[in-house]
């Protein structure tokens, strides 16, 4: 049986498409349940619960451009594996223990795991199937990561109102069975490895890593991508660990003269945003040129408007109704945008520093969430959940202007041709 695995290893497209597809179902498991069970059984404070964030983000702040090294001196294959498996046992040690020790641990692991699967993934894909194939993986990728999501939430729905934690719990397990079953059936035939006498040599991972960022430093485009990222990072720690508190400080309406549970009123509003999400990403992927940088500059333009001024329409919602019709349509705009970034550094990048320099781009957004969050949770515990969430869309507004000036300068390099 090892042998035939060893000779028959899956197609990459479709492998990565059913790597998506697990990956939405296990987090959508975990991520489900995981606020509602912070808040109502750990029973984490405010400030705990920024805590929590920011052992994520410094353990991504960490590992996030070492780990990116590994992907490219040694293996994708390799690296997506052990990210997986670290992933498991994050998300299982958050599900079985009610403290906020083990949840703080928990969390830093999940961030860990992460490390090893955000550049790896992308870069393993585009190495196997090339980088036009690549950017319609992301697109199919995205739009089925939406509809196996919501099956996810329901089932995760219904799983949490017999045991609140069981969802966790389940998504931790399959976490570790998805990384034994790629052991055995994902191929990389694309990546080139670094020479055997490389592969233990600090200074050849030092040289990707400078490599990585000469990249960066000679692409206009990169570097304002890079500096979006630092302004999404800030913002964002914020509203993740506040929006749902925003939501459940309205009274929760009754539904067929019936009082629903929290956790089943936050994923059927998770259900309804992820159809809408989808509907959305479809109708813009097929208007949208992938492969003209200009093309991808003035959609994301346009989106990142939307989000500044849903997240500001968000905060000031006077009712339950309009909070959550203006939370869709954050949502929205955060799904429609992270393809396009995907396809932007992608077609921006040698195969030879791909995994170091996305992983760069995960790194400066950690860095921004462990700079934003503390500050925006400061504002929440004095002034109020409203005002904490005014003060992200703030920090948020810049990436407009990020993106006007990467328009201003593709029109340009254009006319210079």
């Amino acid at each position: 049986m090892f042998s035939y695995f060893r000779t028959h290893k899956m197609d990459a497209y479709r492998l990565f498409l059913w790597m998506a597809a697990g990956n939405a179902l296990f987090s959508a498991f975990v991520f489900s349940v995981m606020m509602v069970w912070q808040v109502e059984v750990v029973g984490l404070t405010p400030l705990q619960l920024v805590l929590v964030g920011t052992a994520l983000e410094v353990t991504i702040f960490l590992f996030e451009v070492p780990t990116g090294v590994v992907a490219d001196v040694y293996s994708r294959r390799l690296s997506l594996i052990i990210g997986y498996v670290i992933i498991g046992v994050g998300f299982l040690l958050s599900g079985l223990y009610a403290t906020f020790e083990a949840t703080l641990l928990g969390s830093a692991l999940w961030g860990l795991g992460y490390t090893f699967t955000s550049g790896a993934l992308q870069a393993w894909i585009t190495d196997e199937v090339g980088v036009d194939q690549a950017g319609r993986a992301f697109i199919r990728s995205a739009q089925l990561g939406h509809i196996v999501g919501i099956v996810g939430a329901l089932i995760a729905t219904a799983l949490g109102s017999l045991m609140l934690n069981l969802p966790m719990i389940l998504g931790g397990l399959l976490y570790i069975a998805l990384a034994v079953f790629l052991a055995f059936v994902m191929p990389e035939h694309g990546f080139k490895p670094a020479p055997r006498e490389e592969r233990n040599s600090f200074q050849q991972m030092g040289k990707t890593l400078l490599e990585g960022g000469r990249a960066v430093r000679g692409s206009t485009i990169l570097l304002a991508i890079m500096g979006i990222g630092l302004f999404v990072g800030l913002y964002s720690e914020g509203y993740d660990r506040l929006n749902t508190a925003h939501l459940l400080s309205f009274e929760l309406p009754i539904l067929g003269g019936l009082q629903l549970p929290s956790v089943v009123w936050i994923n059927l509003l998770g259900i309804i945003g992820g159809l809408l999400a989808t509907a959305a990403l479809q109708v813009v992927m097929k208007r949208l040129q992938t492969d003209h940088d200009a093309a991808l500059a003035r959609a994301s333009f346009f989106i990142s408007v939307v989000m500044v001024g849903g997240l500001v329409a968000f905060a000031l919602a006077g009712n339950f109704v309009l909070a959550v019709l203006f939370q869709w349509v954050i949502g929205i705009t955060r799904n429609l945008i992270e393809p396009l970034e995907s396809n932007w550094i992608n077609r921006q990048i040698q195969s030879n520093v791909r995994a170091t320099v996305i992983s760069m781009r995960g790194q400066v957004d950690a860095i921004g969430q462990m700079a934003g969050g503390p500050p925006v949770g400061l504002v929440g515990e004095r002034l109020g959940v409203r005002a904490a969430l005014l003060t992200s869309a703030a920090i948020l507004s810049p990436t407009i202007l990020c993106y006007r000036l990467l328009i201003r300068h593709l029109r340009s390099r254009t006319d210079a041709s």
